[in-house]
């Protein structure tokens, strides 16, 4: 049996310590292929590094709406280096999306602020469209304005909502806009209310799963440092819920997982 993290951060400064014995102990564990995925300029040069070093690994390139600079000049000429870098890495095919990138009201209260987010992320699907890529979607507490930019800004590829919130309304429309929906630990707690309900909703050929780690820790090791191993627990969940084998589930999110990001081409 085999897992596909489709999204974690490896480069994580919490993982400093550990991070090249962590990566073997998570392949050793059946997780066999998983994202290291950027949200920065910083981040994702070294999820470039990553996937250089380990045929196993893949990356993301983008800058997060956490992640914005402090003035539009200096937004501009991050996104040019996330330019650069996804141009001078294409032909290696580990790049897999642009990414992560979108809208996070959660954090960010300043109107001028959320403006600077919002251009952002319009760049950054041109981008996508430009080098013939998927997007991988953050959004926080900013739904309705989330869908609106899609769709008056054509992604050619589509993509997938990472971690994507627990929301009747953006799941149903991500679907109809033909976006993944990316599981974590959120769907495992016990507190998440509506976790069974989307599960439900999704198709079984729109799931991918992921840990976002070192973030939300699944139940039951909630609240330790996360890692891909842990995503597993997510594919339970779903399973559980859809009534289904938990190696139907690793193999439905694995192959979805390659076709989304185009490596279909993969032997295992």
């Amino acid at each position: 049996m085999q897992f596909f993290d489709s999204h974690c951060h490896l480069d994580d400064e919490r993982f400093n310590e550990d991070r090249k014995k962590l990566i073997e102990e998570i392949k050793e564990a059946g997780i066999t292929k998983f994202v290291s995925a950027g949200y920065s300029v910083e981040s994702s040069k070294k999820g470039v590094e990553l996937s250089k070093e380990y045929n196993y690994i893949y990356t993301t390139c983008g800058i997060s709406p956490n992640d914005i600079p402090q003035t539009e000049e200096e937004l501009w000429k991050n996104i040019d280096k996330i330019n650069v870098l996804v141009e001078e890495n294409l032909t290696d095919k580990k790049i897999l999306a642009i990414g992560e990138i979108g809208l996070d009201y959660y954090w960010e209260k300043d109107l001028k602020r959320r403006e600077l987010q919002r251009q952002a992320f319009i760049k950054q699907i041109q981008m996508a469209n430009t080098f013939k890529l998927p997007i991988v979607i953050h959004t926080r507490e900013a739904v309705m304005d989330t869908l609106e930019i899609l769709k008056e800004n054509k992604v050619n590829k589509a993509g997938v909502f990472h971690c994507c919130p627990l929301n009747r309304e953006l799941v149903k429309e991500a679907l109809k806009l033909g976006f993944y929906i990316s599981f974590a630990g959120p769907v495992t707690f016990k507190n998440s209310k509506n976790a069974n309900e989307i599960i439900e909703m999704v198709p079984n050929d729109k799931m991918l799963i992921e840990t976002d780690s070192p973030y939300l820790a699944p139940e039951p090791v909630r609240g330790t440092r996360n890692d891909p191993r842990n995503v597993k627990f997510v594919a339970q969940k779903i399973a559980d819920v859809k009534k289904m084998p938990l190696e139907e589930i690793a193999r439905i999110t694995y192959e979805n997982t390659r076709k989304i990001f185009g490596i279909l081409s993969l032997q295992n």
